[in-house]
């Protein structure tokens, strides 16, 4: 962390303090140009994480918006979104209401072939509905309706209407899995095809929903700290309305070269500023990441999946007049995407990227993680390993996760659960043994599915994490 502070408060020393100069009008001027571009990094981070995987879909697939792309196996390294689930089935679709109008989304009920865990959000991954076995809907099943900015005619009955305020948008949809096996995972991919998005003009008639399954294709929507960002940027502000609360924006874009109806060119000069900005917003930010979230389970590394602040807000719509936290989002959308309106009743996460000792997790060891027995959850728990630098799978692993879902996973006698994560498994561990890249540092993150209360009021407790090299040194120091 020292060296990543230190790297980013070079980049924001003046021009005239690291030159040993007086500063010129140019000299102002590049400066503005740069800090400007951290302050549009962090600012547009979701609208970008979002763009990255709709740009993802529409290159390598033949998905199409007001579709569904599908993973029709369980999430392996291929899938490079940030921070992913491999225990669930994902079915995505993105949305755009600019040229058909209000879009209908179906979700089906929960029956004893699925349920589903589903979070509509806007191109600024703001939540705008959960939906689901857990959702608004109970596991009954609902018809949405996402409507277009400014939208003002009627809502037809038996609809439960989405206001994005942005003309795209979209869904994901995790379809459980009772288990790993191909008959489970054939069983739930089935469920989530009853899954529907049409047009609502068309909804005496609805054409059948095309589901693409993408399980092959590498999908790369992990955040690229160069100039590309700002055209991924500049591709969201030509397309979609500004929102009140971010027009202040659009004079600081405008220095930059990003401005509404007009092509991005950005001369030497400003590109030459961008490339400084965007690696200085990555520094700050990874900085702030690595100085960690506020601890769940006090002493220890276990930490909220994102401030504590930051979910109320956003599970509020940002309605606060006096609050919009754009660092703190834009911080999430480096290393999540997705956003969950009713955090911990489907879901909750919690976030680990330190051990025991504070130290990072080196991927040439190996780590034990204790779970104790009766974790209070109504579906699953699980715990993947990332790489800590993408925040995504680690790459060329063939499996990232241990979850109670898979029949393999071998108990203690007391229901409790040792899982190992590392380059090698201990002798005996395969089963619950997950395997890291030996030349690069990974995270953590533990999911509960379907939490109970005893969950949050933490009676309950998940432990650190604890190195099996250093252990094994420590009792070969003792026999001695």
């Amino acid at each position: 962390m020292k060296k990543l502070l230190l790297a980013a408060l070079v980049l924001l020393l003046p021009l005239s303090a690291s030159q040993g100069q007086t500063l010129t009008a140019e000299d102002v001027k590049a400066r503005l140009l740069q800090s400007r571009a951290v302050e549009a990094v962090i600012w547009g981070m979701p609208a970008v994480n979002y763009d990255l995987m709709l740009q993802e879909m529409l290159s390598k697939t033949s998905g199409k918006v007001n579709q569904f792309i599908y993973w029709g196996r369980p999430l392996d390294w291929k899938n490079q979104t940030l921070t992913p689930n491999p225990d669930t089935l994902y079915f995505m679709s993105f949305f755009d209401t600019r040229d058909v109008g209000p879009i209908v989304v179906e979700i089906p009920p929960a029956d004893e072939n699925g349920s589903l865990n589903a979070n509509f959000v806007n191109v600024w991954q703001l939540p705008l509905e959960d939906a689901g076995r857990l959702g608004i809907d109970k596991g009954k099943g609902m018809k949405f309706l996402i409507l277009q900015p400014g939208y003002a005619g009627e809502i037809p009955d038996g609809y439960a209407p989405l206001k994005p305020d942005s003309f795209g948008s979209y869904v994901l949809l995790r379809s459980n899995l009772t288990s790993h096996g191909d008959a489970d995972v054939a069983r739930s991919a089935a469920y989530a095809k009853q899954a529907k998005v049409y047009p609502l003009s068309q909804a005496s008639n609805p054409p059948p929903t095309v589901f693409t399954d993408v399980k092959d294709v590498t999908f790369d929507s992990t955040i690229r700290y160069d100039e590309s960002f700002f055209e991924h940027l500049n591709r969201v502000v030509q397309s979609e309305p500004w929102l009140d609360r971010d027009r202040a924006l659009i004079d600081q874009l405008r220095t930059i070269g990003i401005e509404k109806g007009k092509a991005f060119a950005p001369d030497d000069a400003t590109k030459k500023a961008l490339a400084t900005g965007v690696r200085e917003a990555q520094l700050l930010l990874a900085a702030k990441y690595d100085a960690g979230m506020p601890p769940f389970y006090e002493g220890t590394h276990w930490t909220y999946p994102g401030h504590p602040e930051f979910i109320k807000a956003v599970g509020e719509g940002l309605s606060d007049p006096n609050d919009y936290p754009v660092d703190r989002r834009g911080l999430t959308y480096t290393y999540a995407y997705i956003g969950i309106k009713r955090m911990g009743a489907g879901q909750f996460y919690l976030i680990n990227i330190k051990d025991k000792n504070g130290e990072s997790y080196d991927g040439a060891k190996t780590f034990r993680l204790h779970v104790p027995p009766n974790v209070p959850v109504d579906q699953y728990w699980s715990v993947t390993a990332y790489d800590r630098e993408t925040h995504a799978l680690i790459k060329n692993v063939d499996r990232a996760s241990r979850a109670s879902n898979a029949a393999e996973l071998r108990k203690n006698e007391d229901g409790s659960v040792d899982i190992y994560i590392g380059a090698k498994a201990p002798p005996g561990q395969q089963a619950n043994w997950i395997p890291t890249d030996p030349a690069r540092k990974f995270e953590l993150m533990f999911r509960v599915y379907g939490p109970k209360p005893e969950f949050f009021q933490k009676t309950w407790r998940l432990p650190d994490l604890e190195s099996v090299d250093s252990a094994a040194e420590g009792s070969g120091d003792r026999r001695n």
